[in-house]
């Protein structure tokens, strides 16, 4: 009786092993060449593309390139949001110092919530959270820009789970002077 029974596991073992082989031999060659062209990017190399993408600094435009810009655009269509093309020029309200100060804070927490949110089991609550306060606070100023630029990167699925309304996403407003704003160059990456 314990024969059989040492058969029966003889045969599962040398399955297994014969489908381990099958699998490391026709699969083996194919992946390799691809993980060898591709290098993989690391939590932290995502993390300092997303500080260099998000908190870069504006240039503000001298007063002769304001005039000619306004004059372009009075002689052509409504403007459209910006295609990430370089450099692109878009109005923002200047802050006051403290307001300035604060909103460079919670950019500077939220920047660091998206690669957070990025590793399994986390979401991205820390990056919302400081969004939409920016948002709210100072919602004509570059870091509401540039807060409303980390939300449309969001995953669809999470824009779902946080509820990003469509008006958080609109970065069209940013393209034309509002009372109030001055008009600066910014350099946006791919």
């Amino acid at each position: 009786m314990n024969t059989f029974w040492l058969k029966i596991a003889g045969v599962a073992v040398g399955i297994f092993v014969i489908i381990v082989l099958v699998a490391m031999f026709t699969s083996g060659d194919n992946q390799q060449p691809a993980q060898a062209e591709r290098p993989e990017r690391t939590f932290y190399d995502q993390a300092e593309e997303d500080k260099q993408k998000f908190l870069a600094k504006p240039e503000a435009v001298n007063a002769q390139e304001q005039q000619e810009t306004q004059e372009k655009e009075t002689a052509t269509e409504p403007a459209k949001p910006p295609v990430r093309q370089e450099p692109v020029q878009l109005y923002f309200k200047e802050l006051d110092e403290i307001d300035k100060i604060r909103a460079e804070n919670l950019l500077n927490v939220a920047v660091p919530g998206r690669s957070i949110g990025r590793l399994p089991m986390t979401g991205y609550n820390l990056m919302m959270d400081n969004c939409r306060e920016i948002i709210r606070k100072w919602p004509d100023s570059y870091y509401a820009y540039q807060a409303q630029r980390l939300l449309v990167d969001l995953p669809e699925r999470y824009k779902k789970r946080y509820r990003v309304t469509e008006a958080e996403l609109d970065l069209s407003r940013f393209t034309k002077p509002r009372p109030g704003t001055k008009p600066f160059t910014i350099k946006e990456s791919r």
